[in-house]
């Protein structure tokens, strides 16, 4: 939160016309909003605001929107929405497994940022009573710690996403139940929302829980596939 209470967002871009119009829309919504134009300026004001949302530009210069976001991700859990020109499935790829929540691509309408923005924001938290009377959930060496919004494998916390920690939890409170992709989508990322449909999001943040997990998705002890249906947490 911001100092006047309200939800706060930083958006990071080189191009000041489309830092001017996506600060308008965020504090037309009624977010604290501050920018920047390159990476080290971006950091700087995320370690001083602490905001709940980073939109962060994909293509910036010297250092790029990949590393802002890896950097952040050492000290911050925010949602990062990631803008991007380039829709090849590799940049994609790589902005989600540094951290990155979510990702629109260039060019886009306000109404569609804002839409994405409010998936990321508004998405149900069904568990939430559910958390507040249950302390930890484990699976072998996996300890999801409900109170303090931690997850650990052993001795070491696992530094997860939203989205991961997310799916972590909705797996985990059903641990026999399997999961198709479009339940997940739903719990998740908010039911009849454009993201809703893109199931493939759920496998590429799947992949990154697995890689972060220590999970081999072939001999998986966490999170398990199941062919032609789903996932579904394992015994571990």
């Amino acid at each position: 939160m911001g100092p006047t209470g309200k939800l706060s967002a930083l958006v990071v871009d080189d191009e000041p016309s489309l830092l001017r119009v996506v600060e308008g829309y965020l504090i037309k919504d009624g977010f604290d909003v501050r920018t920047a134009g390159d990476g080290e300026t971006a950091l700087a004001l995320a370690r001083e605001s602490e905001p709940d949302l980073v939109v962060l530009d994909l293509g910036l210069p010297g250092m790029d929107g990949i590393e802002v976001c890896r950097q952040l991700r050492t000290f911050s859990r925010c949602y990062v929405l990631m803008l991007t020109a380039r829709a090849d499935e590799i940049d994609v790829l790589i902005g989600l497994g540094v951290g990155a929540d979510d990702y629109v691509t260039k060019p886009f309408s306000p109404r569609q940022l804002m839409a994405r923005i409010g998936v990321l924001l508004r998405r149900p938290r069904t568990a939430i009573s559910e958390e507040a009377n249950e302390s930890q959930r484990t699976f072998g060496d996996l300890v999801i710690d409900m109170g303090a919004h931690e997850v650990r494998v052993g001795s070491s916390v696992v530094p997860l996403t939203r989205m991961e920690y997310d799916l972590l939890q909705t797996l985990s409170s059903r641990p026999r139940m399997v999961f198709s992709r479009q339940q997940l989508l739903d719990a998740v990322w908010d039911e009849g929302s454009g993201v809703a449909s893109d199931e493939h999001l759920v496998d590429i943040h799947i992949g990154h829980l697995r890689r972060k997990l220590g999970d081999d998705p072939r001999e998986a002890r966490y999170v398990l596939t199941i062919r032609g249906v789903g996932y579904r947490m394992g015994a571990g």
